[in-house]
Parts: C-alpha cells; sequence; structure tokens
C-alpha cells in the first residue's frame, strides 16, 4: 500500500469510497427524480465489473478501506451479487455496505449475503401504504417489508432503515418508524431533504430538521442522548433511548459534517466527485477506457481529493445546487 494517505488541502483523511453501479431505479421518488422522461446513461457508458473492480484495487492502495454500492437502485443491475463476491474478496477492504430501496430484496437477499455482503441500508419513509405511493409513485411498500423481513432471515444483522424528513409530509410517519425500527432490531437515520431533487422542488422550508425529529421522538417514545465516543467522520449523529435502541440523524442542512468528510464517489457512468454537492468531477473511465495505467488512475484521485472544498455551503447564498440530480450521482 502506498505510504501517503489521500488527504486534502484541509488535512482530511480519506478512506471511504461510494460506488455507485447504476443511475437506473424502479421506484420514483419526488425528491430524486422526475415522475416521466427520466434521462438514464446509455448502458454502454456505465462501468462494467472489471472496471469497478479495478477502480476498487487502485483506491484499496491510497488508503480507502470502506466501500458502499449504491445507485440508483443498485438491485437492478443485473448480476449484482457477482460483483459484490468480487469486492467482498478485495484485500484491505474491511467494510462493506450496500444502499437499497427494498423492492427487490426479498429475491436478493440470501444472494447477496452468501457473495458476502453483510451490511445493509433499506430507504423507507413511510409504513403507511398512501404516503409511500404518494413518495414513491409505485404502490411497493409491501415489497419493501418483506425485503426486510428476508433480509433478516438470510443473515443481515446489521440492517438501517433510510428515512428522508420532509417537512409538512412525514410527521405521521416519525414515530412509527422508530418503533418499527425498535421492535425490529433495525437502526433508522432520519435524513434532512436535501437540494437534490430533479424538478427543484427544495427549499430550506421543506426540511424537516433533525432537532424537531429529536424533540417528538423524545417526547412519544422516551429521553434521546447523544451516543458517548462517537466517530467525528461518521455522517450520521447517533443518540440512544434509555433502552440502548438507537437512533441516527443525517443533518446535512442543520448541522453539515463537511469538516470531518472522508468520503468520494464512483458515478455509475464513471465519473470522480470529491462530495455529494460537487460541480465538477474528474472522468475515471476516460482514463480506463483510453489505456491508462493504474498509476495514472491513482494520480487521478489524488488530484481530485487535494482539490476537494471545504464545504458545500448550504446555508449560504454562495450554494449552487449540483447539476446532476440524486439518481444520477449516487446515494
Amino acid at each position: 500500500m502506498n505510504a501517503a494517505p489521500l488527504v486534502d488541502s484541509f488535512g482530511r483523511v480519506h478512506d471511504n469510497l461510494r460506488v455507485s453501479v447504476t443511475d437506473r431505479c424502479n421506484i420514483r421518488c419526488f425528491y430524486c427524480m422526475p415522475e416521466t422522461d427520466v434521462k438514464f446513461v446509455k448502458r454502454s457508458e456505465i462501468l462494467d465489473f472489471e472496471e469497478i473492480e479495478r477502480f476498487v484495487r487502485i483506491a484499496v492502495t491510497l488508503g480507502i478501506n470502506k466501500l458502499r454500492v449504491t445507485g440508483g437502485e443498485p438491485l437492478v443491475r443485473r448480476d449484482l451479487p457477482v460483483l459484490i463476491r468480487a469486492l467482498a474478496a478485495i484485500p484491505g477492504i474491511r467494510d462493506l455496505a450496500l444502499t437499497t430501496n427494498g423492492v427487490l430484496l426479498k429475491e436478493m437477499a440470501e444472494p447477496l449475503y452468501e457473495a458476502g455482503l453483510r451490511r445493509l441500508n433499506v430507504h423507507i419513509d413511510t409504513l403507511d401504504r398512501a404516503r409511500f405511493l404518494e413518495i414513491t409513485r409505485r404502490d411497493d411498500l409491501g415489497k419493501v417489508l418483506d425485503g426486510l423481513a428476508a433480509a433478516r432471515r438470510a443473515g443481515f444483522s446489521k440492517i438501517k432503515l433510510n428515512a428522508v424528513a420532509v417537512k409538512n409530509l412525514v410527521e405521521p410517519d416519525i414515530v412509527p418508524l422508530a418503533r418499527y425500527a425498535r421492535e425490529n432490531d433495525f437502526e433508522v437515520r432520519y435524513i434532512e431533504f436535501m437540494p437534490l431533487d430533479a424538478q427543484n422542488l427544495w427549499d430550506r422550508g421543506k426540511v424537516l430538521l433533525a432537532d424537531e425529529i429529536i424533540a417528538t421522538l423524545s417526547r412519544e417514545i422516551g429521553p434521546l442522548v447523544p451516543v458517548p465516543d462517537p466517530d467525528p467522520r461518521a455522517p450520521a449523529s447517533e443518540y440512544e433511548f434509555p433502552d440502548g435502541s438507537r437512533v441516527g440523524f443525517i443533518a446535512s442542512v442543520s448541522r453539515p459534517f463537511c469538516l470531518n468528510c472522508n468520503r468520494i464517489r464512483l458515478t455509475a457512468d464513471g465519473k470522480l466527485r470529491y462530495c455529494l454537492f460537487a460541480i465538477e468531477e474528474d472522468d475515471v473511465k476516460g482514463l480506463m477506457r483510453s489505456g491508462a495505467s493504474d498509476q495514472e488512475i491513482a494520480q487521478l484521485v489524488r488530484r481530485n481529493v487535494s482539490g476537494k472544498w471545504e464545504g458545500h455551503e448550504i446555508n449560504s447564498t454562495k450554494f449552487v445546487a449540483p447539476p446532476r440530480p440524486m439518481y444520477s450521482i449516487g446515494g
């Protein structure tokens, strides 16, 4: 492994890589994708499994040891367990996770577990069928719940639920989701609504803030206290109920964690991004397909990280939303 870690100009060490394997999705959450006329990348422009594996192996030599597979919806990518098995076998990867909407999880949970995956994040905003349909424009809540049950049967023990917190919409879901997570030994993570939608629907007034959710859960279920000795580089702030069960908050709007960020992202079409909100990106795929050496690709990664900005400035007038919507960047 190379001696020098991936360090940006602000001293942040990067060891966490998120890899999107597709920009396609089988639901249409309004805060991520338009309902119709979604523009996907041509399949020939999507990185193949060998290209993804090669990039991850190069990244590991630069200090990357945590890997998350995302989309779009990663489970729509054909033969995904083949890629998971290859990634899990790479020496130096000590943590491999996957984020999914869960619609196809019932069929895929066992093959993914057998391939070596052990950590899952399942996106679910509500347990109410009508509101699920309103948010996702698909009547698939039952499939997601069946998928979660199948994941538990397959052997997954570390399952987190991701819920986007949109004001004046999901307030009735906050407590039921927390109770459901506690009853099933999941950990729910509430994510503040971010300006990454495809239709420019976001404004700060539509963000259900973490402090509001904490107050609701403390009042309705039990007092929440911050988890002692938290990982300062984790995106979620974790809290505990008196019985020890946990809940997390990804408060990108009200509590930006940019100064502790340790993540880089590879999009499905092979672009490297140092931030979810980045305006610029570097073309990994172009290098790979033009015959570049591993060293040249490693140099591109170093340049990308060294140019990383201090933060996204989401709470200032300087903020500019990225030109790509969330499904195209990768969750």
